[in-house]
């Protein structure tokens, strides 16, 4: 058996217990490599209570910048027994087992295709401290310290962190620096080191900034003018109401005044929040709610409300497992179906897949304009992978002279001047009507906001003809929006391909990796990355340019598979879902696999008599 040699490219996976303090210290091991130059990307896996159930923190050190779950670990750091058989079978073949040896196991609990690491934990800190709250706390922390003598992490990137953590703090401070040296004195005395894995300082993480896409997702409201939010806590989603709250602490305060040029209410519940959005939506207001899965299905009315009164608002929906409750604390892509056509009747609304931080902030900002210029609901549909785990990003950009996009306002110039005013007339042949602000004029421009049908100036009708009118003008205007959303990323394969791969938001990740696994087997794929909906042309087109094509993504009913058979009329057969839905993110491997077997399996049936190869 080989052990696994890797420089600055490996997977490491801590099995902890949720409530032991692990999270802290698993993810100053994360950022202690990434201040030496090298990419690393974490995600912490956790149960949703507050203690005693299994947590997972796996980090990804990826020199090239993979960002993606790679699938399968290199080193495991297995602090729970409760799941020590499982983890165990996820360790590669000649991959390093770290774990506290203060109680022995028989040997039936290792295999023999590993290397296997013992540290004397539980001993270590029952000796050194005599609160047990501490030899819980610095238990970890010693840990970090063994592990950075065995894979060379500098001590002073590691030193540095915890300073940083506990500035001003120095009665923390002088312990978790002690216990930091007592694993590194330890594993230096009695260890083998370094292992074959191992880091090596670089400088491949550049200008790029670490953020998780909640806080990016706020800063990009903040910056889309968003000066309303209402909401209610609900995991995923709550960090970002939060974060939105501190940016807007810092700056939507008037410098003279002291005056809070914002307003953020914590409604009763998701019904009431998405009320307040909607009101402050129709008073001109660019308003936001975050939520997830089960908020979504609480706002329902609401959304129909906003979409046939033609009402301006953005829902960040943070998805998490479903349905139900569900799994609370893990990743899915399940909720596409229930927000595109959320409520009850015919409604369809508009959804954007940002890929990542730095999409988080660019689409919540680009949602704002959307909403008002489609004067409608727009979601931006990130979820618990994105918004939740820490990842380098490009730098947020904004360009100051971007103005915001208010769509079709009549303005008290404009009535005075003469200007026909039907508030849902539509002037131009896009499906979208001229609005106006309450107050905007003393005696024109007034009309009734109402969710029951009416005709094109909004007085109450039932008569089928204007029921028709308004319902096709919606249609007209999701068409237009199929120009205004961001467009499909296009990526062709080195080698003409037959196949085809559509994908879109937190798959994008792994899926980067897995093409270069499957041009590796030659096996050549065009890729198609989906950044909204309604889609443009461009889908219809790149199905019609391949005899299969994969939509990979994190759900188990194909969700959007099913809006692109629904929406675009394709054959169901042409289009293949690869679907993956136990709740932690995608890997490259599991994409890799999928679809190569299935190529694999279509190249043979074209080999079969009467077949053309």
């Amino acid at each position: 058996m080989k052990p696994i040699a890797a420089v600055n490219d490996f997977v490491v996976k801590f099995a902890n217990v949720n409530g032991s303090g692990s999270a802290s210290a698993n993810e100053l091991f994360a950022k202690a490599i990434l201040r030496m130059g090298v990419p690393v990307s974490p995600r912490n896996i956790f149960p949703s209570n507050i203690q005693g159930l299994p947590t997972w923190y796996e980090v990804r050190v990826s020199e090239e910048g993979w960002v993606g779950r790679r699938g399968g670990v290199d080193l495991l750091v297995a602090m729970n027994p409760q799941t020590w058989d499982s983890d165990l079978k996820e360790l590669e073949t000649g991959g390093y087992l770290f774990y506290d040896n203060s109680k022995p196991l028989p040997r039936s609990k290792f295999r023999d295709d590993i290397i296997v690491i013992g540290i004397p934990l539980t001993e270590l800190c029952n000796a050194t401290y005599d609160d047990p709250r501490q030899r819980q706390l610095f238990k970890n922390i010693i840990y970090i310290g063994a592990l950075s003598i065995l894979l060379e992490i500098d001590e002073d990137a590691i030193a540095q962190l915890i300073a940083e953590q506990y500035k001003g703090k120095e009665k923390l401070l002088t312990p978790n620096l002690n216990a930091l040296k007592m694993g590194r004195d330890y594993a230096r005395e009695h260890l083998m080191h370094p292992l074959g894995i191992k880091v090596r300082r670089s400088n491949n993480v550049g200008d790029k900034i670490f953020v998780d896409g909640n806080s990016a997702a706020a800063l990009g409201c903040v910056y889309g003018g968003a000066t309303v939010c209402a909401w209610y806590p609900i995991t995923p989603s709550s960090s970002l109401a939060e974060a939105f709250q501190r940016y807007c602490g810092k700056y939507r305060v008037d410098p003279d005044t002291g005056e809070n040029r914002y307003a953020i209410v914590q409604a009763e519940d998701e019904i009431a929040a998405v009320g307040v959005v909607v009101g402050a939506g129709w008073n001109g207001a660019r308003a936001f709610t975050a939520t997830s899965g089960p908020g979504v299905s609480l706002m329902t009315e609401f959304l129909g409300l906003a979409y046939f009164a033609e009402i301006p608002i953005t829902i960040i929906n943070v998805q998490r497992g479903g349905p139900s409750t569900g799994m609370p604390t893990r990743t899915q892509q399940a909720d596409l179906l229930a927000c595109a056509y959320a409520s009850h009747g015919d409604t369809k609304h508009i959804l954007l897949f940002p890929e990542d931080p730095y999409e988080c902030f660019e689409h919540a900002a680009a949602a704002l304009d959307l909403a008002d210029r489609l004067q409608t609901p727009v979601f931006v549909m990130t979820d618990l992978d994105i918004g939740m785990n820490q990842r380098l990003s490009a730098p947020f950009k904004w360009d100051a002279s971007r103005t915001y996009d208010r769509g079709k306002v009549m303005t008290h110039d404009m009535l005075d001047a003469g200007k026909d005013f039907g508030r849902y007339l539509d002037v131009d042949g896009d499906g979208i009507p001229f609005r106006t602000y309450p107050g905007t004029h003393p005696t024109k421009g007034g009309y009734f906001t109402r969710g029951t049908t009416k005709n094109a100036r909004a007085t109450y009708s039932e008569a089928g003809p204007d029921y028709l009118y308004n319902m096709q003008r919606l249609l007209q205007k999701f068409d237009s929006a199929k120009r205004l959303v961001p467009q499909p990323i296009l990526r062709k394969a080195a080698k003409p391909a037959r196949c085809g791969v559509i994908y879109y938001g937190s798959t994008s990740p792994a899926m980067a990796e897995a093409i270069g696994e499957l041009d590796h087997l030659g096996l050549y794929v065009d890729t198609l990355r989906v950044q909204a909906f309604p889609f443009s042309d461009a889908v219809t087109d790149f199905i019609a340019d391949h005899e299969e094509v994969f939509v990979v993504e994190q759900n188990r009913d194909g969700q959007l598979r099913t809006l692109i058979v629904n929406e675009l009329g394709i054959d169901p057969a042409r289009v293949v879902p690869v679907l993956h839905y136990d709740g932690t993110p995608i890997t490259a491997r599991f994409i890799t696999h999928e679809i190569a077997e299935i190529m694999h399996a279509m190249h043979v049936d074209t080999l079969k008599p009467g077949k053309v190869a």
